[in-house]
């Protein structure tokens, strides 16, 4: 459990530099997740293959077909956040597809049949709080109307990747994550042939961010993220997975020079406050 957790995080911090990494690349947002994908899917079919594993999901059709839908998925969230993120900055497209957990914890109940305690109640109140405090300014100051709708249709996107790769029992670690990264990549590549076919045209100063988009964030992410998600409860997914957003807001202020108010700070106090709060009262009960 202690391996997965930290799994988890360190995949977290790496999606949360996605918005630096994209905002050095000089391409279209559909342009970044298409290459992002490719890249990521060919780094992981590479090591499934030096690994030798046996592939099991030709035994599980069942799992097989949740995990096209939730690489499906996955390839629509990356599609709405970085056209989010050209339209609306990082920090605010960033916290609004995190509304996607909210969607987790509220039908995990009837999907996975956990029970909501008062405490996680608690500590994921505490996290929208945080979540409001750090994007209300922004939004008080208008957005872009197509940026906030993409970062929406994100958060949407984001709840049913999870809970699609939650309900694969069988198929896990690299295997998933490797299958889960090339339906993503398959789904990114129909959408963008259809909207514009595959020229790009890359400049040398592009090569290193996408690089590291790619290779890193999302070919070793990935890995991380879904070789731990099934050891942990998806109610604990739900909430330690804001790290994420308090991450790239963190990221974003350092690297990208975006000013923080008061009330943004205190919304990331809320935010890593609740986390802990709701992670340290569900390992007392255990």
């Amino acid at each position: 459990m202690k391996r997965a957790y930290f799994k988890y995080i360190l995949a977290l911090l790496l999606f949360g530099s996605n918005g630096v990494a994209a905002s050095h690349i000089g391409l279209t947002s559909y342009e970044i997740v298409l290459l992002r994908s490719l890249l990521g899917s060919i780094l992981l079919i590479v090591v499934f293959f030096f690994a030798k594993p046996k592939l099991t999901a030709l035994h599980h059709k069942k799992d097989m077909i949740y995990i096209a839908l939730s690489g499906m998925a996955m390839g629509a969230d990356w599609l709405f956040l970085f056209e989010a993120f050209a339209q609306i900055g990082v920090s605010i497209g960033t916290l609004i597809n995190y509304l996607g957990p909210v969607i987790v914890v509220a039908i995990s109940p009837l999907l996975f049949k956990e029970r909501i305690t008062g405490f996680k109640l608690m500590a994921l109140f505490m996290v929208l709080l945080g979540v409001f405090f750090i994007s209300g300014q922004a939004v008080i100051q208008g957005s872009s109307t197509w940026g906030l709708i993409c970062a929406g249709l994100s958060a949407i996107s984001y709840a049913a990747m999870v809970i699609f790769n939650k309900k694969s029992r069988q198929v896990t670690g690299l295997e998933n994550a490797t299958l889960q990264l090339l339906f993503a990549f398959l789904t990114v590549a129909v959408f963008f042939g259809l909207k514009q076919g595959f020229y790009i045209e890359i400049t040398a100063g592009d090569w290193l961010p996408i690089l590291w988009i790619g290779l890193l964030n999302t070919g070793v992410g990935c890995y991380l993220y879904f070789s731990s998600i099934g050891n942990l409860p998806v109610q604990t997914v739900a909430i330690c997975g804001y790290l994420e957003p308090l991450s790239a807001v963190v990221f974003s202020l350092i690297f990208l020079h975006e000013t923080m108010l008061p009330l943004q700070v205190l919304g990331a106090v809320l935010i890593i406050g609740g986390a802990l709060f709701g992670e340290s009262h569900a390992r007392v009960k255990k």
